[in-house]
């Protein structure tokens, strides 16, 4: 049975985004600009309303408090958000904000902003909502919504955990705030904003952004500030010494609403019970995945979303093999690469780490197909598998290389593979000389068969025999 998720509310302000996207390869005739053509269309839930969504799409209760006027971007707004989070609308001011990107495949070339509207005042049921709020995001973009509410938020910051992404037009988080999510850009003016010196240098650079961490922890007086820094992760300052979190492998999409996937997915951690240092890890893992299945336009459809293991195993009771489909399934259509390799991984050692890793770095994403319990007895015999299939799967889905683990029954893969249909299937060197049998079904739908290095003298079955062997401890008896 799934393990019930602790509900979030989500206060911010939303934006409605449209996406325009076509292929541009010729210039035009009248001036040195792209010509964009086959153009289609499509809508989406931004800013706090986006990752309300994202919050939303692992079947967490989640309520949105935002302003919304009689305009019609706020109607089309409110049906993208109907069936997928509770909303608590306050009075809009003007019209909703709005931006529309015209992009040549995955690259944005123009942006229109429509819309300056902000909310006016807090309604008592917001006031409620926030009050019997178990955690809270707050997703300010600068259009007052936080604002209007920030005596409510100060109180409620007080009691549960409270995660603030910030907006260079917003104003400061309330205090005793958990944990506050600025970009690099951002960190580095809101700091010079909050007092703090520029320096000169490379603004990007770690050491600007423990700095601009440190100074937002005391000016801001929150409990921990994570700085986002793409590609590179992120950087966890209480206001000593920082902690950097590395993004589990290079990635190559639209990086559109991964901060709003960064916050979401922290928020939901934290919600949940997790450390801080677990909490930054499991959103830098979620930002990281969201950009290699192509980020929001992909997250627009309400299908649940996997969030990687960190702190408390965020897959509770759920299949993770289902996890696994939807994550390749997304990949795929978002045009990545699909990286599936499989074994047994009973005890996992440095020759496993090493295969997935490389595994990873050859694409978009990475399934692991782990044997069950009773295939590995099978294969191995009735004393394995020393470690049972759910700490397997947990320990698996815990190394920053793996994006989704598939738990198979049978003696071979096949049937998961052809349920994920990757485009590489990746084993060890050791299996060289030898045809595989999966290899003709992952060559049936063009995929192909990839050995990749395996370090000398890593075994589970050598591992397990020297321990058998180990001396028992003086004094005593071995156990």
């Amino acid at each position: 049975m799934t393990a019930p998720r602790t509900p979030l509310l989500v206060v911010g302000d939303a934006l409605l985004d449209h996406d325009l996207c076509g292929r541009a390869d010729r210039l035009a005739p009248d001036a040195p600009v792209p010509v964009v053509h086959g153009t289609r269309r499509s809508s989406r839930p931004g800013g706090a309303a986006l990752a309300a969504c994202l919050a939303a799409a692992d079947g967490r209760p989640v309520t949105l408090v935002t302003a919304l006027g009689d305009d019609e971007s706020s109607a089309a707004l409110r049906d993208l958000l109907a069936g997928r989070v509770e909303l608590v609308e306050l009075p809009l001011d003007g019209e909703l904000s709005s931006k529309t990107r015209v992009l040549a495949g995955d690259r944005p070339l123009l942006r229109l902003d429509d819309g300056e509207g902000r909310a006016r005042e807090a309604t008592a049921r917001a006031r409620t909502a926030v009050a019997g709020a178990d955690a809270v995001l707050v997703a300010d973009y600068g259009r007052g919504t936080a604002d209007v509410l920030g005596e409510s938020l100060a109180q409620a910051a007080a009691r549960a955990p409270v995660v603030w992404d910030p907006h260079l037009r917003g104003g400061p988080p309330v205090p005793g705030v958990r944990l506050c999510t600025p970009s690099a850009q951002e960190a580095r003016l809101l700091a010079q904003r909050a007092g703090q010196d520029a320096e000169s240098g490379d603004d990007a650079g770690l050491r600007t952004a423990a700095r601009d961490a440190r100074a937002l922890v005391r000016a801001w007086r929150a409990h921990a500030v994570a700085v986002t820094l793409g590609e590179r992760g992120a950087l966890l300052s209480h206001g000593e010494t920082p902690l950097l979190v590395p993004t589990p492998a290079g990635v190559a999409g639209d990086p559109c609403g991964a901060g709003d996937r960064f916050a979401a997915a922290a928020a939901a951690l934290l919600a949940d019970g997790a450390l801080t240092e677990a909490a930054v890890q499991g959103a830098v893992h979620a930002a990281t995945r969201y950009v290699a299945e192509g980020g929001a336009r992909a997250a627009t459809a309400p299908e649940p979303h996997h969030e990687p293991a960190a702190g408390p195993d965020p897959a509770g009771d759920r299949d993770p093999t289902a996890d696994a489909r939807r994550t390749a399934a997304r990949v795929r259509a978002a045009g990545g690469t699909v990286v599936a390799a499989g074994g047994c991984f009973d005890l996992l050692h440095a020759g496993h780490v090493a295969l997935l890793q490389a595994a990873r770095r050859a694409g978009d994403c990475l399934v692991v197909c782990v044997n069950s319990d009773a295939s590995v007895r099978r294969r191995k015999g009735d004393g394995r598998p020393l470690v049972p299939v759910a700490d397997r799967v947990r320990v698996l889905r815990a190394l920053e290389c793996v994006d989704a683990v598939a738990v198979f029954d049978e003696d071979t893969p096949e049937r998961v593979l052809a349920e994920l249909r990757p485009h590489l299937w990746a084993k060890g060197g050791d299996y060289a000389r030898t045809r595989l049998p999966e290899q003709p079904l992952v060559e049936s739908w063009g995929g192909q068969v990839l050995l990749l290095p395996y370090l000398d003298g890593r075994s589970t079955t050598g591992l397990a025999r020297r321990a058998a062997q180990a001396p028992a401890p003086a004094g005593g008896p071995a156990r």
